[in-house]
């Protein structure tokens, strides 16, 4: 029973990204080698976590996302797995330096090796067509 019971807490924090109690923090170089998906946290200042990104749209356009608002395919947001709905995430297209501040609204990408999905108006204002990489910094929660 003991079994169990760890289990399920376990499940239900690694499910709701509760274990990680220090918060993000400054990726090395060292780190992002090894695969750590943390965020950085600060300023748009060239730093910051490089990932994998997609966006969606057109097919998913006014039905209702994880936060419960209509999805506008058109709107500067973003779905990612753990971030808290309402964070502000500043996304910069590697390949041309475009760059935009999404609000997290939705729960996603589920595509192994992608962090997150853009909305299509989003993936339009950085000129990223498909899957991109880009650089994400983390400017935090929408206050109010």
């Amino acid at each position: 029973m003991a079994k169990k019971t760890a289990f399920a807490a376990a499940l239900v924090c690694v499910s709701l990204g509760a274990c990680n109690t220090a918060g993000p923090s400054r990726i090395s170089s060292e780190d992002t080698a090894a695969g750590d998906h943390a965020v950085v946290k600060g300023e748009p200042s060239g730093n910051g976590r490089i990932a994998r990104a997609s966006w969606y749209g057109p097919g998913f356009h006014g039905r209702k996302t994880a936060s419960g608002e209509r999805f506008n395919a058109h709107a500067l947001t973003a779905a990612h797995r753990t971030l808290p709905f309402g964070t502000r995430v500043h996304v910069r297209n590697t390949k041309n330096g475009k760059s935009v501040v999404v609000r997290i609204n939705d729960r996603g990408p589920f595509h192994r090796g992608r962090e997150i999905d853009l909305s299509h108006g989003a993936a339009r204002a950085i000129g990223m067509g498909g899957i991109g990489t880009v650089t994400m910094v983390v400017l935090g929660e929408k206050r109010g």
